[in-house]
């Protein structure tokens, strides 16, 4: 489920949707009729990791997921943080690794979250030991690898490519068997 605002955070007045003249034209956005506050709804930056160690690739399976869902190590940035620093502070958290380089792979869009990823590849080094937000990991040599069709599966392409292998993605049907039960309510929500 998608945070949606609904109320103006100024004065607490319901946002309607209001359209004004902006730098690029008519533009429709959530506004404050009371104090004109306008919810940009910008996207959220997120931190990626394709994290090495000892030359194999570490993948992780978030608490919430199913079984065979494992991906990048991820987190989002925080006010006052560089994108460098907050991914070797999420590896810290999530994993209890440290990240020994970091090196840009690429900028990503996850439209369907209204995210960019930036995603790095971390050299790390230390004894994996998951916070609870992780239920596991594995780890893969880099030929080993499958990418997903979706923001974080395009920088884990992109950087075997750098690499000199030629990823090779999920089929739709082992993508939907890998995400099955992602998607399904959970219990209480």
């Amino acid at each position: 489920m998608q945070y949606e605002m609904r109320f103006c955070p100024q004065c607490a007045t319901p946002l309607a949707p209001s359209v004004k003249q902006e730098d690029s034209g008519p533009k429709e956005r959530l506004r404050c009729p009371a104090c004109q506050f306008t919810h940009w709804n910008n996207p959220t930056p997120v931190l990626a990791a394709i994290v090495e160690v000892d030359g194999r690739i570490l993948l992780a399976r978030n608490a919430l997921w199913p079984g065979k869902m494992f991906a990048l190590i991820t987190g989002f940035m925080e006010a006052g943080e560089s994108p460098q620093d907050g991914i070797a502070r999420e590896l810290k958290e999530e994993t209890s690794l440290d990240a020994l380089a970091t090196e840009l792979v690429g900028v990503y869009e996850f439209l369907r979250m209204n995210q960019v990823i930036i995603a790095y590849h971390v050299r790390a080094a230390g004894e994996v030991q998951l916070s609870p937000e992780l239920a596991e990991y594995r780890f893969y040599e880099p030929r080993e690898l499958k990418c997903w069709p979706a923001g974080t599966g395009y920088a884990l392409a992109d950087w075997l490519r750098s690499r000199g292998h030629e990823p090779v993605f999920f089929t739709d049907e082992e993508n939907a068997e890998r995400r099955r039960g992602l998607d399904a309510p959970r219990a209480g929500s």
